[in-house]
């Protein structure tokens, strides 16, 4: 039986990862130029090495005290995630109350509401406890969401019954039972869970510009939007900064991609 030629489906995988590349290879080499050079029409597509760039760039704004923000924001609001979600995920799929339905069906109206309809009442809560220009007015909105709950419910339903029977047998109450049985098993829910929202905590930017305006408090994301001049814009640098911000993230996308993928993919095996 000979084979079936996969070469067309492998050029077409090859182009559409070229434009998925291009992006980051264009913001590399534009980093690397003088500012003449990345404002040429036609554009320059090959750098002169402009290495200054780059420790220019931690001379115009905080951008290390930024880094160790958005490590502690993004670390912060994954924890949160982690720990909230699965918490409620387990109750929605595992024990039985009134109006259990009723509830996640709320649960799941919130993703179909635009976030920025939040964006007024959750910066009058944070002027209410004094949280501007604070960390955890970054942190506080985003340690729980409906989609985490969704997802993580999603694998704990694929967990046979017979678990949770055998362990109240046991005499373990059902916080024991989602600590100890429950949360090893669902341990791919959780690395997917976990990368979104770190990818997702990390680029965040409207929330960031929102709440914080001192340069020493705001994110990667929003201290580099604050380079964009209303007449020119040193694009070079700030090319830099989106390097030196895109880098941590991409390099743990590759150390974690197997495990993204199989969380998100094994997550529709039952609903």
């Amino acid at each position: 039986m000979s084979r079936p030629r996969t070469w067309p489906a492998h050029v077409v995988l090859a182009g559409g990862a070229l434009v998925m590349v291009a992006p980051f290879a264009w913001q590399l080499v534009v980093s690397l130029q003088t500012l003449p050079e990345s404002l040429r029409v036609p554009p320059k597509f090959t750098p002169s090495w402009q290495w200054s760039n780059f420790p220019e760039i931690f001379q115009t704004v905080p951008l290390g005290r930024q880094f160790l923000n958005t490590v502690v924001v993004t670390a912060a609001v994954t924890a949160g995630q982690l720990l909230l979600c699965s918490l409620a995920a387990f109750a929605f799929a595992r024990l039985r109350f009134p109006g259990r339905g009723a509830i996640f069906m709320l649960f799941l109206a919130v993703l179909m509401v635009p976030g920025e309809l939040f964006l007024i009442p959750r910066y009058e809560i944070m002027v209410g406890l004094g949280w501007l220009n604070t960390l955890q007015a970054l942190i506080a909105p985003g340690v729980f969401g409906a989609f985490g709950t969704f997802l993580l419910r999603q694998f704990f339903l694929t967990l046979p019954r017979e678990l949770d029977e055998a362990a109240q047998l046991e005499g373990a109450n059902p916080l024991q039972i989602y600590w100890h049985i429950m949360l090893p098993l669902v341990r791919p829910g959780l690395l997917a869970l976990g990368m979104l929202t770190v990818m997702w905590s990390w680029s965040s930017l409207l929330w960031p510009l929102v709440v914080n305006t001192d340069p020493e408090m705001m994110t990667l994301s929003a201290g580099l939007a604050s380079l964009r001049g209303q007449f020119q814009t040193n694009f070079p640098m700030l090319f830099a900064g989106s390097v030196v911000a895109t880098l941590p993230v991409i390099v743990l996308f590759v150390i974690m991609q197997k495990q993204l993928i199989a969380g998100i993919a094994f997550t529709g095996s039952k609903g």
